[in-house]
């Protein structure tokens, strides 16, 4: 009798532990889900080109949003996209390759006399040492948002490739991915 209760109750043991893995399981499932992964935030700093230019009104700072997706076997993507209806009108894909991406729109009435460069200088609040893969012009009533890979590498020593370029609601969005 002795040896029953236990053999019952290590069955019932077994299937809780089952339970509380499959309920662990389920939540990683849902925390690995994209739409929860939390964006990076990444600045590029506005630098003007003449300071001296009659009312070259600039913004002082553009914020992307960046995250990435689950991980997977052999590699990496990460999701960016660029609000900037308040800096500009709707963007279009000026050119691209699997390297490169650039958009154009015109600038906004308030910032049609900007002439600036802009490239990365935070994630996160966090200072940003490394390739500025990410760049802005700001020229003759245009923005251009460039995404561009040269120079950038994975830990393999691989030159990331973009795999998704395209224009949602006027604003740019993007997908790259490398290898780990």
């Amino acid at each position: 009798m002795k040896n029953f209760r236990f053999k019952a109750f290590s069955q019932i043991f077994k299937q809780v532990c089952l339970g509380f893995g499959g309920a662990a399981i389920a939540q990683l499932s849902l925390l690995a889900n994209p739409s929860f992964a939390t964006p990076n935030y990444i600045t590029l700093r506005v630098f003007p080109a003449d300071l001296s230019e009659t009312l070259p009104i600039c913004p002082s700072e553009v914020t992307l949003t960046q995250s990435s997706r689950p991980y997977y076997e052999g590699g990496y993507t990460l999701d960016g996209s660029a609000s900037l209806s308040w800096l500009a009108q709707p963007f279009t894909l000026e050119k691209s390759d699997e390297f490169s991406a650039i958009w154009v729109a015109k600038l906004q009435n308030k910032y049609r006399n900007c002439k600036a460069t802009a490239g990365i200088t935070k994630v996160n609040n966090e200072p940003f040492e490394g390739n500025s893969y990410l760049r802005m012009r700001f020229v003759n009533n245009k923005v251009y948002l460039i995404l561009d890979m040269t120079g950038k590498t994975d830990v393999n020593g691989y030159t990331p490739v973009i795999v998704k370029k395209d224009v949602k609601d006027g604003n740019p969005i993007w997908s790259w991915s490398g290898t780990d």
